[in-house]
């Protein structure tokens, strides 16, 4: 059985609390490795080693950081094969989606490449009679991040790479469901020349997550979950003085305008409802088409869809998502299509029994189509995590547009239509974080930010692009004059450019 442990000051270490959890191969059921789960001791030690190594990380000069960072990626590049097995076996995702996920992280990575660009501050000469005053960015020293399972390596990339570009030292608490990607990373950046302590990987749960909150030597601290523990994190990490950007659920819509190419609909919606088997926190959940011809047509086309989905091992090249991350994700993903039928929900596809064969013990289902689902009932208004796609049919385009503008999650949304007008209104007036015009998931590209609303998001900074280097710097602003030696005299009013 493999035991995995911690990474702290550069090397592997064992875990100490005596407390492990079971890491699971969703295609068979198997139990493949058990997780160390850190004591707050433990977490204690990590803080130390990056304590120690960050002043002489953040002294150096921001070209020789993103030295580090191109040798990263050019590790990367030359093991996305083996990452990508790895991740696949331990999440359950397609090998093809978990190249994806990769990607989506290097890009981040690659936008920190130029942090020299990025943490330069500003310059004004004569700001005042002989004063000239400029503003420079500095790392914040130790921050942590909390990553979740469904992207076991976009997500702590998203948050490692910004935060080691910008000079701090990094306290990553991964997903305990799916560690083995985090780990590797932490060795790759050592490899890449990266000093030990500046990247720590501290497997965990609860007390690991609560010590990070309330150490004192860590400044900042980033969450992906669900918005309960988002909420939670937010407020806690707010009560002990520090920064905190913190991302939760979503329920994001579709909406399908009358005037829409309906095939490019349906296959919009079946890649983003049902890929990575709806275990993304931007996956379309909500389809809303406008008017009664538009629903009847979308349901014609999108049913058979549905039922001819390919679900199958993470291994099987030919399959659209593999099994769920464990089994008690699955019997929730389930308990919910038990329950929108009891709402009154319309089940016009039922992936509740799938069962693949070879593989009976894994963690599948496939995928579930729910018809006339209302406002009201709880799989429209709960973020289910699934393979479920809920069609909500709305009247008119003013209808469809408060479904998601008054829905409590605001993460991402999309519209597709033929009409330009119609979009743009759309964009303007819709009360959600991200927005797609024929787009089914706008993720932003890694030099723009990304970062929900309402409940989707907690605190004033998003995740990449510009917010991320505000986020893990802070601005410190000089105002400078050299006298002549000429005695002026003492001002006693308040400073001005008059």
């Amino acid at each position: 059985m493999r035991e995995i442990g911690h990474f702290i000051g550069g090397k592997h270490v064992p875990g100490k609390s005596g407390r492990t959890a079971e890491v699971f191969q969703p295609m068979t059921g198997e139990v493949i490795a058990r997780v160390a789960l850190a004591s707050k001791d433990e977490l204690r030690q990590a803080v130390e080693n990056a304590k120690a190594a960050q002043p002489a990380w953040g002294a150096t000069n921001p070209q020789r950081r993103a030295r580090v960072l191109m040798k990263f990626l050019e590790l990367i590049a030359k093991e996305t094969d083996s990452l990508a097995e790895l991740l696949a076996r331990e999440h359950g995702k397609t090998i093809s989606d978990a190249k994806g996920d990769i990607q989506r992280g290097v890009e981040v990575a690659e936008f920190c490449v130029g942090i020299p660009h990025q943490m330069k501050g500003e310059y004004t000469e004569g700001a005042g009679p002989g004063i000239d005053m400029y503003s420079i960015r500095q790392p914040l020293g130790v921050v942590a991040g909390i990553t979740p399972f469904n992207f076991p390596a976009m997500i702590p990339l998203w948050k490692l790479a910004p935060a080691i570009a910008c000079g701090n030292a990094f306290i990553l608490k991964p997903s305990e469901r799916d560690p083995g990607v985090p780990m590797r990373l932490a060795e790759l950046m050592i490899e890449a020349g990266l000093p030990a302590g500046i990247l720590n990987v501290v497997n965990g749960d609860k007390e690991s997550v609560d010590g990070i909150l309330d150490d004192p030597d860590i400044k900042a601290v980033g969450f992906v979950g669900s918005s309960a523990i988002a909420e939670y994190v937010y407020a806690r990490a707010a009560a002990n003085g520090k920064r905190a950007q913190c991302f939760g659920g979503a329920k994001n819509h579709m909406i399908i305008m009358p005037d829409a190419n309906m095939d490019q609909a349906v296959d919009a919606l079946i890649g983003a409802g049902y890929g990575s088997a709806g275990e993304r926190c931007m996956a379309v959940s909500v389809a809303v088409p406008v008017g009664k011809a538009t629903a009847d047509a979308l349901m014609d086309k999108l049913i058979p869809r549905v039922e001819s989905l390919r679900v199958g091992p993470s291994t099987d090249p030919s399959a659209d998502f593999g099994p769920l991350v464990t089994k008690a994700h699955l019997d929730k993903v389930r308990s919910y299509v038990d329950l929108g039928i009891k709402e009154g929900a319309k089940l016009v596809v039922d992936g509740r029994n799938f069962k693949m064969q070879g593989y009976e013990n894994g963690f599948y289902m496939g995928g579930c189509l729910f018809d006339d689902v209302k406002p009201e009932m709880r799989i429209y208004k709960e973020e289910i995590f699934g393979p479920v796609l809920s069609v909500v049919r709305a009247k008119n385009y003013d209808e469809a547009l408060r479904l998601p503008t008054e829905h409590e999650y605001g993460n991402g949304v999309a519209i597709y239509t033929r009409d330009g007008d119609a979009a743009r209104d759309f964009a303007a007036r819709v009360n959600v974080g991200m927005v797609g015009i024929n787009v089914p998931i706008p993720v932003p590209l890694a030099y723009y930010t990304f970062g929900g609303w309402k409940r989707s998001g907690f605190g004033d900074l998003n995740q990449h692009g510009p917010d991320a280097i505000r986020f893990y710097t802070k601005t410190k602003t000089v105002t400078s004059r050299w006298p002549s030696g000429t005695k002026e005299g003492a001002e006693f009013a308040i400073p001005t450019m008059q």
